[in-house]
């Protein structure tokens, strides 16, 4: 990457920079791979932010289908972890997960259920796991919630053959006028769902998989307690990829953290951060991780920076970390501060391998918190920052009354806050959508057909708060 003109004494952020387009041989968005440089596997350079709220086995397991990678927290137990990587190992590349109950649950327990995914429908299941309805929140009308859901839901099922390409499926349902529609294996039962919508990004995205044919799962760690024992079990439960994570990655407790992980699990793919200095990105990566988180205080949830002045314009520090991690063979991730597409490009063109966030997909179905209501009828979904009150009472629930009391006085990010689902954009892979058509549209800008060449044609200007404004659509009447 270059800059257009001299580069100013002070740091910048996404917002004080642009693109600027040069020649280019690639013929369309299509011809780019996305494909990471930092060979975790990902197919698109989009990590979901290990946030209790965002992070679950939904999220994994759908962001994976389409090439990302989302970090579990580091507060869920063990148990819990196993559980979750079991079950998004076990999911289909293609088809999606549907929601089932029996015929005799009550539609109180399907509407509890169906916005859970972002398909907007339940399949009614027999004993021996054959569709034999499916039921809509549409079919909740004029029920009451203890109705069963056999007498509403809609009996005319046509599935899908588990045997169908994405082309075919995407063909047939179209044939069909269907938006929605199970998948069966050549005995009947079921095997997932798909959408029409779900049929054509198959034809379009390719799955984060690893060497085994499964999903890549990605858990934070902390760097307190037996940190290397427990990374040890996640990894032995068949984790991918390992997150050491801290809000003030460097510091000695962190260095020695991450060279006991190493000893631990010589094989694995470590992560840590947070850090926004080139001198941080060396010492993390001299410790022995293969890719260092950058970013203090740019997120949407987190208060470091009016709490403490600390943290660094996430541009700059991206830039910066990028071309020191760069220098030892190893790579960063861009985490926080992104708020469009154009913010995930300019990460990427600064030298980031992948762009980390999470509050943008706080208000998506997939995310882990649940969906609620407002007063007005409209859904949301609560989210909050990892340094919180909240979360640090969640993470201290073991400890004594008085440890948990003196850490809550004391927090860097937003204990609650509403994120509304988008009606025209209520799931995770529709955001998903936005990004890789804009980081694509931004590779053919320069020239690029992948990352690591984005990165070297990439031509970068800096801006005033007018250039900036002036590059926003104008979504009402003059």
């Amino acid at each position: 990457m270059r800059f257009l003109s001299e580069l100013p004494a002070h740091d910048l952020t996404y917002n004080d920079v642009f693109m600027v387009p040069s020649r280019s041989d690639v013929p369309s968005r299509f011809n780019v791979d996305l494909t990471t440089p930092d060979l975790v596997g990902t197919t698109i350079p989009v990590v979901v932010a290990n946030m209790t709220a965002v992070a679950g086995r939904r999220m994994a397991e759908t962001i994976a289908r389409r090439g990302g990678l989302a970090v579990m927290p580091q507060d869920i137990p063990l148990d819990i972890i196993e559980s979750v990587t079991r079950f998004v190992k076990s999911c289909d590349a293609v088809f999606e997960t549907p929601i089932t109950l029996a015929p005799t649950d009550t539609v109180g327990n399907a509407l509890s259920l169906i916005h859970k995914r972002a398909h907007g429908a339940i399949i009614v299941v027999d004993e021996s796991n054959r569709p034999i309805g499916i039921f809509t929140e549409h079919d909740a009308s004029g029920f009451d919630r203890f109705t069963q859901v056999q007498h509403v839901m809609n009996r005319d099922i046509i599935s899908l053959d588990a045997q169908m390409s994405p082309e075919e499926a995407f063909n047939f349902l179209t044939d069909h006028r269907l938006t929605f529609a199970p998948v069966v294996d050549s005995s009947g039962a079921l095997k997932g769902c798909m959408t029409r919508k779900g049929a054509l990004r198959s034809t379009i995205y390719k799955p984060a998989l690893n060497a085994e044919g499964k999903f890549i799962v990605s858990v934070a760690v902390g760097i307190n307690g037996d940190v290397a024992s427990r990374a040890k079990s996640l990894h032995n439960m068949g984790v991918d990829v390992l997150v050491i994570d801290t809000a003030h990655g460097h510091q000695s407790r962190m260095i020695s953290t991450i060279e006991a992980v190493r000893k631990a699990v010589p094989t694995a793919t470590l992560v840590a951060g947070n850090v926004v200095t080139p001198q941080a990105t060396r010492d993390l990566i001299s410790a022995g991780v293969d890719i260092v988180k950058v970013g203090v205080g740019p997120g949407a949830m987190c208060t470091t920076r009016m709490m403490t002045g600390v943290g660094r314009p996430q541009f700059s520090a991206v830039l910066e970390c990028a071309e020191a991690a760069r220098a030892l063979g190893k790579h960063i991730w861009a985490d926080g501060g992104v708020r469009y597409p154009r913010d995930v490009a300019l990460a990427l063109a600064g030298g980031a391998a992948s762009v980390m966030f999470g509050s943008w997909l706080a208000g998506t179905y997939e995310s882990a918190a649940d969906t609620l209501r407002d007063t007005e009828g409209r859904l949301y979904k609560e989210s909050f920052g990892m340094a919180s009150n909240r979360a640090v009472r969640n993470r201290t629930s073991t400890e004594t009354p008085l440890e948990r009391a003196r850490k809550e006085l004391f927090e860097e990010g937003i204990s609650t806050s509403r994120m509304y689902l988008d009606s025209d954009r209520p799931g995770v892979e529709d955001i998903v959508d936005q990004i890789v058509a804009g980081v694509r549209s931004a590779c053919t800008y320069a020239g690029a057909s992948n990352i690591n060449e984005f990165h070297e044609r990439a031509v970068v200007g800096i801006q005033s708060a007018a250039g900036y404004d002036e590059g926003r659509p104008q979504g009402t009447t003059w």
